[in-house]
């Protein structure tokens, strides 16, 4: 049902302004790169930051899955940002280089400048839920 109303894009008019249901979820299953590091600027809430890694591998060729062929891999890094509070501290806290872990969030895409004054763009994910699933026998949904 939710789904449905996703699909058929229901929406609500307040004055002029139209409201439509949208969405913005990220799911990744990875390692993570580095060890995470907190950050506080001034007037803001600290955040948790560090790097995920995930790998998707093909065959190429024509040969399928039982014969030899070659295999591809590519992996992707992504910038990981935890701001709600206690998953923040703890995710600091456990989370080291090489942890496995699966993050949930949205994509949120931005503009900084950089230390030699050129305009950058960046993409983080913004988690609020992450699974542990490796380090020490560390299995709970934080």
């Amino acid at each position: 049902q939710v789904l449905r109303q996703f699909v058929r894009h229901e929406s609500e008019t307040v004055g002029s302004l139209v409201l439509e249901r949208s969405m913005n979820r990220v799911q990744l299953l990875g390692r993570v790169g580095q060890d995470p590091i907190m950050r506080q600027v001034e007037g803001k809430n600290p955040v948790t930051i560090f790097s995920l890694a995930t790998n998707e591998m093909w065959r190429t060729g024509d040969s399928d899955v039982t014969q030899g062929g070659d295999i591809s891999q590519k992996t992707t890094w992504h910038r990981i940002s935890v701001f709600r509070p206690g998953l923040r501290d703890v995710t600091y806290q456990y989370v080291k280089k090489g942890s496995r872990l699966y993050v949930e969030g949205k994509i949120d895409y931005g503009e900084y400048t950089d230390k030699n004054n050129v305009r950058r763009q960046a993409t983080t994910i913004i988690a609020d839920n992450v699974i542990f699933l490796s380090d020490g026998g560390i299995k709970e949904k934080v």
